[in-house]
């Protein structure tokens, strides 16, 4: 097959305003913009992945996965990326105008991670991926760390927090105060919304840790971080709490109507028939589809370790149990580590032991977002393990933030015919991995 023919068909494109690439090339093609080489040249780079493609027998997915991730409150991003896809086309500007195609009945839809904080619109984008479900696609949705933190801070200001957790809300700082304005102004906007919500220092208590945790946290933690990672928590919750009150003046927010909106959104997203309950009910850790694993971040040794043990449907439960357990146990634990580590000297490592624990049970590749990418897709290989970095940097406010042009969308397909397809705004050619030719 020609690449030219693996280019899916942009049905309804013309209502976005969006350009996207219509010419294909070979994934590696792209050098540095489509493969990382740490510390290799191109060539040896390529010789690698060619040795590991021939060492392990990958098997594919059954039906076509289509993989956006990082989509930060963008609704017109995903509407984009959705049209990229080829699984849906598109029958006007508004995001609810969408309708799946013959390819999108049967394939795989998999969010991967990070709806919430920086773009313009928190419950615009819910409500498209809610109109996608509803229109019959197979939707999956991953954890991203923006989620997670946003769930334990909003559901913190309940009041009977365990010991030690009494500081997640104001740990989100000011990526939280968008999100209310947001509830606010769609919700509490008519004349008796603050009838029931206490004053302004009563407000604050709600909000903020008390006093003594400042003296706790350290006790409470030191079974679970480094006295370096205590520190830096202490002196990060003392500036974001001292800034909170002026985070929320510069948005026109006052302090009870702050209180207000985090109530609101724990009926909204908590409770068993709040509008959008389904988004944290669907969500999971990980995905696994042949020899691909799917989740937002990467893996570490002790994923690894639990996925070779017990399988992926085993590490989903534990990441669900603990997602309703102890919130500091949870955040600061290894399982979380998926939606959070970029390799760096600081996160769990994944060493060359723990991939071959994933080798052993048949996983070779991770599809992950979380790292945000300028050029499009790019391929890694980190301790033998195959990783397609897809974070393509698709919402507004990033965009701005790293001077891209445009609007932004990316997609990437992976299809059972032995094919991965990375499709961004940001590189001018649809990248074709086709492992057979390498």
């Amino acid at each position: 097959m020609s690449h030219a023919k693996l280019i899916p068909h942009y049905h309804g494109i013309e209502h976005t305003g969006i350009q996207l690439p219509d010419r294909a090339q070979p994934w590696v093609h792209g050098k540095k913009r489509s493969l990382q080489r740490r510390r290799r040249n191109h060539q040896q780079t390529v010789e690698q992945l060619t040795e590991l493609v021939k060492q392990y027998d990958w098997h594919w997915p059954r039906k076509p996965v289509y993989f956006i991730s990082d989509l930060h409150a963008d609704a017109d991003a995903l509407m984009a990326s959705l049209i990229a896809s080829g699984g849906v086309k598109a029958k006007g500007k508004h995001h609810h105008q969408l309708k799946l195609t013959k390819q999108g009945k049967h394939a795989d839809f998999l969010i991967g991670g990070d709806c919430f904080d920086k773009g313009p619109s928190n419950l615009a984008l819910l409500k498209t991926m809610n109109k996608l479900y509803k229109r019959g696609a197979n939707l999956h949705i991953l954890a991203g760390n923006h989620d997670i933190r946003v769930k334990l801070g909003m559901r913190s200001v309940e009041g009977n927090n365990a010991p030690g957790c009494e500081h997640f809300f104001i740990r989100m700082g000011a990526k939280a105060v968008p999100f209310l304005k947001e509830i606010n102004d769609s919700y509490l906007s008519h004349a008796h919304s603050l009838r029931h919500i206490p004053g302004k220092r009563h407000c604050m208590k709600k909000l903020y840790p008390p006093n003594s945790w400042y003296d706790d946290f350290p006790a409470i933690a030191a079974e679970i971080l480094p006295q370096s990672m205590i520190d830096k928590e202490l002196r990060r919750i003392s500036e974001k709490q001292a800034a909170f009150e002026e985070y929320c003046d510069d948005a026109g927010l006052s302090v009870r109507r702050a209180y207000a909106a985090a109530l609101q959104w724990q009926r909204l997203f908590l409770h068993k028939d709040g509008e959008f309950s389904w988004f944290y009910r669907r969500m999971r850790l990980a995905l696994r589809r042949g020899s691909f694993l799917f989740v937002h971040a990467g893996m570490d040794n002790n994923v690894a370790h639990l996925i070779n043990k017990k399988g992926v449907k085993q590490l989903n439960r534990q990441f669900r149990k603990q997602l309703y357990g102890n919130p500091l146990r949870f955040y600061y634990g290894p399982v979380v580590n998926a939606i959070r580590t970029k390799y760096r000297p600081g996160d769990r490592p994944l060493t060359t032991r723990g991939a071959q624990h994933a080798h052993d049970n048949d996983l070779h590749v991770i599809v992950h977002g979380h790292k945000n990418m300028l050029n499009g897709q790019r391929i890694s290989v980190r301790k033998t393990m195959v990783n397609f970095e897809c974070d393509v940097t698709l919402d507004s406010h990033s965009r701005n933030k790293e001077r891209l042009e445009g609007k932004g969308a990316g997609v990437t397909i992976i299809r059972p015919d032995r094919k991965v397809i990375g499709i961004s705004t940001d590189h001018p050619y649809v990248k074709v991995f086709d492992p057979d030719s390498l």
